[in-house]
């Protein structure tokens, strides 16, 4: 018997090539079958007609495989050409908006206009969408970015063109300065525009009270993994409490929690802050009552309760106040000090602060022992997120420097580096201003004079720029090529670019008493 080579019907009427039949499992089985029927039916001297039939079809297979290669003229519609429209509009709000981009390739009668302006909070979306070649309107919507999407389309044969950009609603203080300071004993705040015009006591002039006393820090709150993060406010933070305002019109905020005290799920009896900070996604997070609290972070950023203090991280513990926190690939920690049992110790946010006090292992304990340090802690800086300096006190009142590298995420080791007497005992103490850079460079404010101080090899140089009052604030730039001083009245722009040494690049005076602490918005 000579065995066909297996087709299908249902193949062929496919149009599908030989090669194709070939591996068609199914034709195999069907005609597999075929021929045992053939076999049954004794019919096997037909077997020559079955395979010329065959070929007859395989022809037709084959026929159906043979690829067109004809020329025809296919007309496409055309595009409309949209020229002048940007990706990124700003837009004062309250004032009025126009965006008017040209169309060319085709006549503008036959097009059709639709601008959607996409407003998460509005409860009718018809009222956010405008008609016609322009978009012209008064904008009303608040102070953030609104995606939004023109819709083109062609009248003649129903073809839609869609094209994506953005609004972004600003205030007059969508961008500047905000500076914290203290005026015989009185919090003000000040607002320096970006000519640097300053407006001085601007939240009593908003809001009609004074700001808390005892000022500690100032931050401009977003969550910084997002894309166009929506502000999340400013927090200003005092020794007792302190308030959230909002970043566009700096009155105090209207739905979230505004004051420290109802920032707490269940806020305690009295609040003594010791040291807060802004953590990356946008919630403050630090040592309060000698505990370490953190803002819930579990819910979605523009929630009312995004950010507030629920219990803090467990354990039998009294904190100092200083700490230092670390972000590295999206995992938080910190290096915290007991004051009482003077041991460094280790928190990790695992969706909350969690405390493990000293659940690492100590390398080279020699130098000096992590576990029980025995001095108070004034002081503490890190740099790349490796190199870390603390400054000590001992009880006869010397001032040592403390070099140490931490692993809290992987290995769980706390590495001794070196412990020395800092060559400047009399720069040190509990109201010290220092900052570090990346590049290794600690900057220390002593009295009325800055100093750079390289930790390697103890090198140290005054900044090129002077000060006649005592120097109260120092913060660095976004991108650490500018050093920003507060001293009585006025702030001070240092340019520490390589192969610069401080020299002022501008000056800000007008701001009330001495200043503690800013934030901006670029």
């Amino acid at each position: 018997m000579v065995r066909p080579i297996p087709f299908t019907i249902r193949t062929i009427r496919a149009g599908r090539c030989y090669s194709d039949i070939m591996q068609d499992p199914e034709s195999i089985f069907l005609l597999t079958k075929m021929e045992e029927r053939l076999d049954n039916m004794k019919i096997k001297t037909n077997i020559n007609m079955f395979q010329l039939a065959f070929f007859a079809f395989l022809l037709l297979c084959l026929g159906s495989c043979y690829k067109d290669k004809g020329n025809y003229d296919i007309n496409m519609p055309i595009t409309p050409e949209i020229i002048g429209l940007d990706t990124l509009y700003e837009a004062v709000v309250g004032d009025s908006l126009i965006i008017e981009p040209r169309f060319e390739g085709i006549d503008a009668n036959q097009l059709e206009f639709l601008w959607n302006i996409m407003v998460p909070e509005s409860i009718n979306p018809e009222r956010d969408l405008y008609e016609g070649p322009s978009l012209r309107m008064l904008f009303g919507y608040g102070a953030k970015v609104y995606t939004t999407r023109l819709t083109i389309t062609n009248k003649s044969n129903g073809m839609k063109y869609f094209h994506n950009f953005k609004i972004r609603g600003i205030t007059e203080f969508s961008r500047g300065d905000v500076v914290l300071s203290i005026e015989q004993g009185i919090t003000k705040l000040s607002f320096v525009k970006p000519d640097n015009t300053v407006q001085p006591n601007i939240y009593e002039t908003i809001n009609g009270e004074n700001l808390p006393a005892d000022p500690l820090h100032l931050y401009f709150m977003r969550h910084t993994g997002l894309t166009n993060a929506t502000p999340l406010g400013y927090w200003i933070v005092t020794k007792n409490g302190g308030v959230r305002i909002d970043v566009d019109d700096l009155g105090l905020e209207k739905e979230k929690p505004n004051t420290i005290r109802d920032n707490f799920f269940l806020a305690p009896a009295t609040i003594e802050i010791g040291n807060l900070q802004n953590h990356p996604n946008g919630v403050l997070i630090g040592v309060i009552n000698g505990k370490f609290y953190g803002g819930t972070m579990q819910t979605w950023d523009q929630a009312n309760t995004y950010g507030m203090f629920s219990n803090y991280a467990d354990g039998n513990y009294e904190l100092a106040p200083q700490f230092i926190m670390s972000t590295i690939d999206g995992n938080t920690i910190m290096i915290a000090y007991e004051k009482d049992k003077k041991q460094f110790v280790r928190l990790n946010i695992y969706g909350i602060p969690m405390y493990f006090g000293t659940q690492y292992t100590p390398i080279d304990p020699e130098i000096f022992d992590p576990h029980n340090v025995g001095m108070d802690l004034l002081d503490i800086v890190q740099i790349n997120n490796t190199e870390t300096y603390a400054y000590m006190k001992d009880a006869t009142g010397n001032i040592y420097e403390l070099k140490f590298k931490c692993d809290f995420i992987k290995d769980f080791t706390f590495t001794s580096e070196h412990k020395r007497l800092f060559i400047h005992q009399e720069w040190i103490n509990a109201d010290t201003k220092m900052v570090a850079t990346q590049t290794g460079n600690i900057y220390i404010a002593a009295q009325n004079k800055v100093y750079r101080y390289n930790p390697i090899n103890q090198q140290i140089r005054e900044m090129e720029t002077t000060f006649t009052d005592k120097v109260t604030m120092l913060k660095l730039d976004d991108d650490e090529n500018t050093l920003i001083a507060g001293a009585e009245g006025s702030i001070y722009y240092m340019d520490i670019n390589v192969g610069r040494n401080g020299d002022l690049v501008k000056k800000i005076e007008g701001i009330p008493g001495t200043p503690v602490d800013m934030a901006w918005r670029k």
